[in-house]
Order: C-alpha cells, then sequence, then structure tokens
C-alpha cells in the first residue's frame, strides 16, 4: 500500500510539474527575430488577413504592418492543406515552423495545418468554389468569346508575294 501512494504521489508532482499551455513555450513576436534560421513556435493575435495580387495571404499581427516584427505568410498552392486562414482574424494563434527573414522582419511560411496549435488549428477547409486568384468572384459557367489577335502591320516597302505557278501557260489575257 505505501509504494502505491508513493507511486501516485510521484504521478501527481511530475503532472503538476509540467508546463499547462503550450503558450509557455512559444515565442511572442517580437522575440522572434532574435531566432532567425531556428525553428520555433510564436505566439501572437493575428489583427488582419490579407490577400495578396497572386492568392497569397498574410497576417498582420500589428495595425501597421510595416512597423510589425513578425508575419505569417501562406502562399496560394498551400491553401488546400491549411484551409481557409481567414477565419483567423482577430484570434490569438500558435504557429510552428522554421523562422525565417524576409524584407527586414522575421517570418514564418505556413505549409500544413499541422503547423498551428491550440484553438487555432481547428479551421474549416477552404469552400470548394473558393477561387484563390479570383477571390472567389469566378463563375465556371460565363463564356466569353476569345479577343481576336491583332496581327502585325506590313512593312511599307516590302515586296509582294504573287500566287502564279511559273509552270503554267500564261493567260490569253496579258
Amino acid at each position: 500500500m505505501a509504494d502505491r501512494s508513493v507511486l501516485m504521489f510521484t504521478v501527481v508532482a511530475l503532472a503538476t510539474s509540467l508546463p499547462t499551455s503550450t503558450t509557455s513555450t512559444c515565442l511572442s513576436i517580437t522575440e522572434a527575430a532574435k531566432h532567425i534560421g531556428a525553428n520555433k513556435c510564436v505566439t501572437g493575435k493575428v489583427v488582419r488577413v490579407k490577400q495578396g495580387a497572386k492568392g497569397t495571404h498574410f497576417f498582420d499581427f500589428c495595425e501597421d504592418y510595416r512597423t510589425c516584427p513578425f508575419t505569417v505568410v501562406v502562399f496560394a498552392s498551400d491553401l488546400k492543406q491549411v484551409g481557409d486562414v481567414r477565419n483567423l482574424e482577430g484570434r490569438q494563434i500558435e504557429i510552428e515552423g522554421e523562422i525565417k527573414s524576409y524584407d527586414g522582419r522575421a517570418e514564418i511560411i505556413l505549409r500544413r495545418a499541422t503547423q498551428l496549435r491550440g484553438d487555432s488549428a481547428h479551421i474549416p477547409p477552404l469552400p470548394k468554389q473558393y477561387d484563390v486568384e479570383r477571390k472567389g468572384k469566378f463563375s465556371a459557367g460565363t463564356f466569353r468569346y476569345p479577343k481576336q489577335s491583332k496581327s502585325a502591320p506590313r512593312k511599307k516597302g516590302s515586296p509582294s508575294v504573287t500566287l502564279e505557278d511559273p509552270s503554267l501557260p500564261e493567260s490569253a489575257s496579258d
């Protein structure tokens, strides 16, 4: 019986000594730049999720993204593996990955949903009709005729081409 109580005490002591939240192991967005090249977890509140011209999504953690020390990038080709990242706006997220330096600030490229921890890991998949490059406004049923190609103007003074066959006899009108 004494062995059982010692074992229980040991299990309880170990359980209480472990961190209760993953936030304590994550860096803040201001500390991320000190760990360029390392594979770390960074936590912060997403102020805005913006979509670039070619479907790339950016997470802004500050009101003015130009002065923010950290950003998350999701390329259009990775959106199917990640999910609908627009749902992360306004939420506290934890993201794990290699911290890289780009344009004077630290960033993590989000390629898979498994890089997200905690509540932020549960985002819905992209809607089936979502078109990254046209921002969801494309209708597959609309047909448009192709534009007419413009032919190059003829150069002045170029010799004209005749279509007469020299092996045929000349006509009587000549």
